[in-house]
Order: C-alpha cells, then structure tokens, then sequence
C-alpha cells in the first residue's frame, strides 16, 4: 500500500472525519459513525482506496522509482 494522499488532502479528510463523528453523535447515525472512521483512516494512512483505483496520487512523493 503506498500513500497517495498529500497533506492538504489529509487536512480536508480529517476535517471531514470530525464533521462526520459530531454528525454521527448528534444524529445517533451508525451509517455516518462508520463513514467518519473510514475517512480517519484514510487521513491517518494516507492512502485512499478511489484514488488507488483511478491511478491518482496528491501525494509529493515519487513511488515510481521504488522496488516493490
């Protein structure tokens, strides 16, 4: 799994994770409890699975010239 996510991306997600959780409280939603952690996974990974599958990469490192 090789990052593909840069800071700015991981600020916008992890912002996006604490709306989703105090969503998720206020609400009572499981379905929005669940989303917020898989979004703070993917900041504190920096990994996202669609950009993964599209071939995107925000991330400044170059992955391309490391031996897997």
């Amino acid at each position: 799994m090789h990052k593909n996510i840069g800071t700015t991306d991981r600020l916008i997600r992890l912002a996006i994770a604490i709306a989703l959780l105090i969503y998720a409280w206020w609400a009572g939603s499981w379905i929005a409890l669940a989303f917020s952690l898989f979004t703070f996974y993917e900041a504190l990974a920096s990994w996202c699975v669609f950009y993964q599958l599209i071939g995107k990469s925000s991330c400044p490192i170059d992955n391309s010239n490391k031996k897997p």
